[in-house]
Parts: structure tokens; C-alpha cells; sequence
């Protein structure tokens, strides 16, 4: 039996599922980048996975050794599906990472646009600004987008 990084690495659901219900305490485990097996699999796009891991209840709001959490890393990345998933499942959707980003200036600063509406939605503090003074709108500009317009 793999350990369960690999597993999710791998992408084998089936050996995830044999960890957790054989371990179950293996759902905070953290890697040697300090990732539990949520923020990796939500990082790689592993939405079945992730599903499965949350059953475990983990610490949805772990973080990695950039002080970024699941839902930092799906904004970052762009998974839609995912994002809802872990804002439904009680993720804290203004989490500050390391340089005091949120999960919404990352979905400003990589231009997804459809993470910021969700997030915006979900009451993301479209105030709060990183540790250079930016706010989320700051960065979207920086990428050619209007917040205001996402919103129409």
C-alpha cells in the first residue's frame, strides 16, 4: 500500500479510499511542503478525490508552507467546481496567506473570473489588501478586468 500522497498523486481514488478507511488520521498529515492530502488533491484538480477527503473532515482551512489553504490553491488554479465545494464544506474564504493574500486576489490576480464572482458572492472581503497595499480589484486590473463588470 502507497502512502497517501502518492495515492493522490497517482490519482487513484481507490487507493485514497483504502488509506482513509484503513487510517483515517492520515487526513492531516502534511508532506514534506507541508500540503495535507486536501490541499493536494484540491490543488491537482482532483474533485472525486477531494469529495472523498471531505467526508474524513479535515482541517479544511490547513495550511501549506506558504500559508495557503485548499481553497487559496483551486482560486490560484481556477477550479470552479472545487472552490464551491470547499466554500460549501465551511472553508474561511478570507484566509491570509503568509504575504496577506486571500483567495480572491488570487482568483483577481490570475483572472478567474468566474472563481471571483463566487467568492464575491460567498462574501469575500473585497477590501482586504496583501502585504504590498494591493486589494483584489488592484490586481484585476493589473490583469485588464473590472471587478464592477464580473458583476453585471
Amino acid at each position: 500500500m502507497e502512502d497517501i500522497f502518492s495515492a493522490i498523486r497517482s490519482k487513484n481514488l481507490e487507493e485514497v479510499k483504502t488509506i482513509l478507511k484503513t487510517n483515517p488520521e492520515v487526513v492531516n498529515q502534511k508532506d514534506n511542503r507541508g500540503s495535507t492530502p486536501l490541499l493536494l488533491a484540491s490543488y491537482y484538480g482532483l474533485e472525486d478525490i477531494t469529495r472523498l477527503i471531505l467526508q474524513y473532515s479535515p482541517d479544511i482551512d490547513a495550511k501549506d508552507a506558504a500559508g495557503n489553504t485548499a481553497l487559496m490553491g483551486v482560486c490560484f488554479k481556477g477550479y470552479y467546481d472545487i472552490a464551491k465545494l470547499l466554500i460549501e464544506s465551511g472553508a474561511n474564504i478570507n484566509h491570509k496567506n503568509f504575504n496577506d493574500a486571500t483567495a480572491l486576489i488570487y482568483a483577481a490576480t490570475f483572472g478567474q473570473k468566474e472563481i471571483i464572482k463566487l467568492l464575491v458572492d460567498n462574501q469575500a472581503d473585497i477590501d482586504a489588501k496583501d502585504n504590498k497595499g494591493y486589494t483584489a480589484e488592484m490586481h484585476a486590473k493589473n490583469q485588464g478586468l473590472e471587478l464592477s463588470e464580473l458583476f453585471k
